[in-house]
């Protein structure tokens, strides 16, 4: 019997003794700005614990469990490069906590940051190109991968976008933003319903480990090798991350760290309102407001809460700790009106404070350039700078949709240029005709590919810096999400598999971004608007003039110019002669016209 006793000790001494599952960043680097680390250890009975360096290659320098001991939050003073474990110790036993000390990557050719210079590229992995048939369906996550179901992994991966970076760089991209790379949920039986129809997070947006590549992308080394191969190409990498919410599957939803992890909890939470306009509402009651801050998105997604400052710490450091394992260029920042601007101004100062000239741009997804411009950095409303450097132009991206796609009046869409006054730099918002949520432009009822063509003429050679979602170069159709994330068609690579339709605008476009890397007046010349009418509207870009006609006849349209020869640079239309200082030219219906005075 007393030896039966002994043996039942040993076992419950045992069953109790620390254990460690998870790391928070798993790595971090020699000479950083933050120093010490905040490491956040998931694991089992983790209360009352000891946590010690086991060699003098870092310190601890405070540890403290959660309530429920399911979560460490341990302070780690870095010293030495190297494999650094700590040890966690209760009365029950110990167990080991795996810490790795890096070098910095060299910032020679990283961390470069985007600008008016650059031609933005949307990629949604999943859907551009399955460049390694080996992760489509892992053994990690079976049953996920059907390409025949648009809610499921198509097998698109990150080795698909470093097969077409040459694809890329003849189109004239310059740099790549990626939608989120975050591991997602990894069982059948734990993904989203939507219509009572099962729902994949293959879009990146539920993440269920901040710190780990989807297994059906690839892993931290493929992201890595991507970034230093587009870097080679002389193209930028720009990452998307989502701060406002994690996926329904998280760990932490049922096991949050702090009780104050997310606002809320799976049972009892708010519903997203939408109602962003509260958001500089001076008037708006907290009634009002906080349902925008604090609900949870779609009712689905749980929020984070970025007033714990140990949520705050953690998407700060995990922010950084992207950067710094790929030496990425940017940033696209989800859902930029649902998080406190409080907090972008704390996570854009730590960014700064790391890699200064790393960009970063967010979405506000609304029409009103008020609000978009609330978001913008660079000047304090409602007593805060976000420090935001951009933001995507959403308001001249509904204004370009009716006037191209929809058959509205040009009228309206050069009206709305009229409110750049509220941003503190015009130049420095992201132009777009389409993304992964909404139609694409050429499921608008009045789009042809002669209005797609004038729109496209316009994002490249206006103010701002111009963004193409995958796909619309070879005038892909796509209704609502997610018909509008087709899969990029293989043979649309290579001129040779494309249609007469999708080589006609792939060509254009491709002129176009050409004319904007030869031509520095399309990329940072002061923008004028000259005339507009119903169906007309020509403007200047420094020493360039733009004439768009949308009408289904020719028109001649008169502008300001310095007298002499003038040659569209698009070859439409033959040489003009501007005297008594104006030029008129015949644009043809449908065209546009690029003028340039011959010296």
């Amino acid at each position: 019997m007393r030896r039966l006793w002994l043996l039942l000790g040993a076992c419950l001494t045992l069953a109790a003794a620390p254990s460690v599952t998870k790391v928070d960043p798993p790595n971090w680097w020699v000479d950083h700005t933050i120093n010490p680390v905040r490491l956040l250890v998931r694991g089992t009975e983790l209360a009352g614990a000891r946590v010690e360096a086991t060699d003098a290659g870092v310190d601890v320098v405070a540890a403290h469990a959660n309530a429920r001991g399911t979560y460490l939050f341990v302070d780690v003073r870095i010293k030495a490069t190297g494999q650094h474990p700590l040890r966690v110790t209760t009365d029950r036993g110990s167990a080991s906590i795996p810490f790795e000390v890096l070098a910095p990557l060299a910032a020679e050719g990283r961390f470069q940051g985007f600008s008016q210079d650059d031609l933005i590229y949307l990629i949604m992995p999943d859907r551009f190109s399955n460049g390694d048939p080996s992760n489509d369906d892992p053994a990690i996550s079976k049953g996920l991968f059907n390409p025949a179901d648009p809610h499921f992994y198509h097998g698109g991966d990150l080795q698909g976008i470093l097969d077409h970076l040459p694809y890329l760089k003849d189109l004239g991209v310059t740099a790549i933003w990626i939608n989120p790379l975050y591991d997602n949920v990894n069982h059948l039986n734990q993904i989203e319903k939507a219509q009572d129809k099962p729902v994949t997070d293959y879009h990146g947006y539920g993440a269920v480990d901040f710190y780990a590549v989807d297994e059906h992308f690839g892993d931290g080394a493929k992201f890595r090798e991507l970034t230093d191969a587009a870097h080679r190409s002389g193209i930028k990498i720009i990452l998307d991350m989502v701060a406002n919410h994690t996926g329904p599957y998280h760990p932490w939803v049922t096991d949050s760290p702090t009780p104050t992890w997310y606002h809320g909890t799976r049972e009892k939470h708010l519903n997203e309102t939408w109602q962003t306009w509260a958001m500089m509402d001076p008037h708006a009651a907290s009634s009002v407001t906080k349902p925008v801050l604090d609900g949870w998105f779609a009712d689905i997604l749980p929020d984070l809460n970025q007033d714990d400052p140990e949520v705050a710490r953690y998407i700060i450091q995990n922010t950084l700790w992207w950067a710094g394992i790929s030496g990425m260029d940017g940033i696209r920042q989800d859902t930029l009106s649902y998080v406190p601007r409080s907090f972008w101004r704390d996570w854009m100062a730590a960014i700064k404070k790391q890699y200064p000239h790393l960009y970063v741009v967010g979405e506000v997804l609304d029409g009103d350039p008020a609000l978009t411009s609330f978001f913008q950095g660079g000047q304090a409303r409602g007593g805060i700078d976000t420090g935001v450097d951009s933001v995507f132009d959403f308001p001249q991206y509904f204004a370009l949709r009716k006037a191209f796609g929809q058959g509205q009046q040009m009228n309206d869409f050069a009206a709305m240029l009229a409110h750049d006054y509220l941003y503190p730099d015009p130049n420095n918002l992201v132009t777009l005709l389409g993304l992964h949520d909404v139609q694409r432009f050429m499921n608008e009822p009045k789009a042809t590919v002669e209005s797609l063509k004038l729109a496209f003429t316009y994002l490249l050679t206006s103010r701002g810096i111009p963004m193409i979602y995958y796909g619309d170069e070879i005038a892909m159709r796509g209704g609502d999400d997610p018909d509008n994330r087709r899969d990029f068609p293989v043979a649309a690579f290579g001129a040779s598999g494309r249609t007469s339709e999708q080589q006609n605008v792939w060509a254009y476009v491709r002129k176009l971004a050409q004319l904007r890397a030869q031509y520095p007046a399309l990329r940072r010349g002061s923008m004028q608007q000259l005339a507009v009418t119903a169906s007309a509207y020509v403007y200047r870009r420094g020493d360039l003039l733009v004439f768009l006609n949308k009408d289904a006849n020719a028109a001649d349209l008169t502008a300001e110019a310095q007298d002499g020869s003038w040659k569209d640079l698009l070859e439409g239309v033959g040489p003009v002669a501007a005297l008594d200082g104006r030029v008129t030219v015949r644009v043809p219906g449908l065209s546009a016209v690029i003028l340039r005075r011959e010296q």
